[in-house]
């Protein structure tokens, strides 16, 4: 395991940690909102003996800069530039693209820029499918963080319980201990201006998922509370090659709940979409 730093279009620092060989089929995970890469461990555990498995924080979460002004956080261009900053930094050839929740919406801003040429796949877990005015009721789950103001403000101990909950509500089943507590305490690391700008944009990350012509595979799980299962549907029945893949019993952050099945299914898809640069 090695952690280091890409540096984006707007000189933001955007911290990326890299698991397992760099010669073997590569994975990039673009974790969620508020989130960070540790969030991803149950997963770089199964797959690094046999993938190079790379995990990136977002720029205002984790290790990466945190910048002040909102424009950071709006704009299409600036994510598709991180993520093209942390692919050529980790020298990724034709990476399978992993998404969770608002990771979708990173994706989708790399495709509406760099276009799919230069990546394998993409993988949606629990995956937003608009923010802002785009966003329809029937997409928002009853624990979206839309919904909850003290997730957003500047009084700590009222943002600490916010994120409490929120965590709490990331799963069907409660989280051991040990993850509970670290994951509260990544989601923490994003700070409240941040928090408040990463949903300022107005995005529909439909027409772009239309557009792209590589494979997708949309994991969601049926017991999302956040970013609700009908979403994962609209998002796979919107792309030309996406296939829907739901796990009973399961809420938003599948990787979590079923560390195993996800792993395989992840595995199974990266071996199936091989392709060559164009």
């Amino acid at each position: 395991m090695s952690t280091s730093h890409a540096i984006s279009s707007d000189g933001t620092r955007i911290g990326f940690t890299c698991f397992g060989d760099a010669t073997r089929p590569s994975i990039l995970l673009i974790h969620g909102w508020a989130q960070q890469w540790m969030c991803w461990q149950p997963l770089w555990e199964r797959l690094q003996d046999h993938y190079f498995v790379v995990a990136m924080d977002l720029r205002g979460h984790g290790s990466s800069d945190k910048p002040e002004n909102e424009a950071a956080y709006t704009g299409t261009a600036l994510w598709a530039d991180d993520v093209q900053a942390v692919m050529d930094a980790a020298k990724l050839d034709m990476p399978v693209l992993v998404g969770w929740s608002y990771g979708a919406r990173v994706i989708a801003a790399y495709l509406d820029v760099k276009g799919d040429a230069d990546i394998a796949g993409v993988v949606l877990a629990g995956g937003v499918l608009a923010i802002g005015a785009h966003r329809e009721s029937w997409m928002a789950g009853p624990a979206s963080p839309g919904l909850d103001r003290d997730l957003y403000t500047d009084d700590v101990p009222r943002r600490l319980a916010a994120t409490a909950r929120f965590v709490d509500a990331c799963t069907a089943a409660p989280l051991d201990r040990r993850t509970y507590a670290e994951m509260v305490g990544a989601n923490m690391l994003c700070p409240a201006h941040v928090r408040r700008a990463l949903f300022r944009a107005d995005v529909d990350l439909r027409p772009v998922f239309g557009q792209m012509n590589c494979p997708a595979l949309v994991i969601h799980g049926t017991q999302d509370e956040v970013v609700t299962p009908a979403t994962g549907e609209a998002a796979a029945h919107s792309m030309r090659n996406g296939q829907y893949v739901p796990y009973e019993g399961i809420g938003h952050a599948p990787f979590l709940e079923a560390p195993d099945r996800f792993a395989t299914d992840l595995s199974a898809f990266t071996k199936a979409c091989k392709r060559t640069p164009v």
